[in-house]
């Protein structure tokens, strides 16, 4: 068996944009390789066919979906950071949270002294938790 990998579908071409927004924010992190729609598609051209990109470490697949869907993310399946300092925490639920929704606001929720969730603008969903 090969690698398993968390598996992100963009719409309307914002795959790089997004790989772009999270590398900025996350430490250690990249875009490992992009391969992109050609003139002769399916997709439009020059947008994700697939790439691969790393948050910390973590890998990640995804692409430009050349299909509109009945669907899109859920907050079901969320990437989960841990942030070493509350300034980290702050900042990425800060910065995620821009143009996107807050689905638990920063807080002290009795399993974490502070810990928040939130819809990031691509409509991923993020849980942000403080070390003890």
């Amino acid at each position: 068996m090969g690698k398993v990998l968390p598996f992100l579908m963009f719409q309307d071409g914002k795959a790089e944009e997004a790989m772009e927004f999270y590398i900025s924010l996350v430490k250690n992190s990249e875009i490992r390789r992009i391969v992109r729609y050609g003139a002769e598609g399916p997709g439009d051209e020059g947008t994700v066919m697939q790439a691969v990109f790393a948050l910390n470490g973590q890998e990640f697949m995804c692409i430009d979906s050349n299909v509109t869907h009945q669907f899109t993310f859920t907050p079901a399946f969320s990437i989960y950071v841990t942030c070493d300092t509350e300034d980290e925490l702050v900042h990425l639920y800060e910065s995620l949270l821009e143009g996107g929704q807050a689905l638990m606001p920063l807080d002290n929720y009795g399993f974490s002294k502070k810990f928040g969730w939130v819809n990031d603008r691509f409509g991923v969903s993020w849980q942000l938790d403080l070390l003890h």
